[in-house]
């Protein structure tokens, strides 16, 4: 009987612990995902997508703010090569870039709104790492 009572209790306390952790788990790295789709096709024959991270900037202010939004459009940019967009897209279609961006900077305007201060205990992660060139940043301010 004591056996039973421990391995329920046993049972009992890892199902609590799982639930505690889940909330954990669930939690998103702190990315935006852009997303480059080119042409009048339908999303899944001609599309590619890239996170891109936060968790090195401290959102709350301006210089945190223009570099996320430097590296949506530089990663825009590089998506839409990668599917054959040139640099003298069409006027009469719409931009992969353009589009890209666009819907991008919607969600990073979601979270900057609600991006509280870092604070003074926050150490920020390591550098992004980029997917396209490293002298894009200074190539295209």
């Amino acid at each position: 009987m004591k056996t039973s009572a421990l391995t329920v209790a046993g049972i009992a306390l890892a199902g609590f612990m799982l639930a505690a952790a889940v909330p954990a788990l669930a939690q998103s790295d702190e990315e935006i995902i852009v997303m480059g789709r080119y042409g009048q096709v339908p999303s899944n024959v001609q599309s590619l997508s890239q996170a891109v991270s936060y968790a090195d900037l401290d959102l709350s202010t301006a210089a945190g703010r223009a570099e996320l939004r430097h590296r949506v459009s530089l990663t825009a940019r590089y998506l839409c090569g990668r599917l054959g967009e040139s640099d003298s897209a069409s006027p009469v279609a719409p931009s992969c870039r353009d589009a890209a961006t666009k819907d991008a900077m919607t969600r990073v305007g979601t979270v900057e709104e609600g991006f509280a201060p870092r604070g003074t205990a926050w150490a920020p992660k390591s550098r992004w790492q980029a997917p396209y060139p490293a002298d894009w940043s200074t190539r295209y301010p």
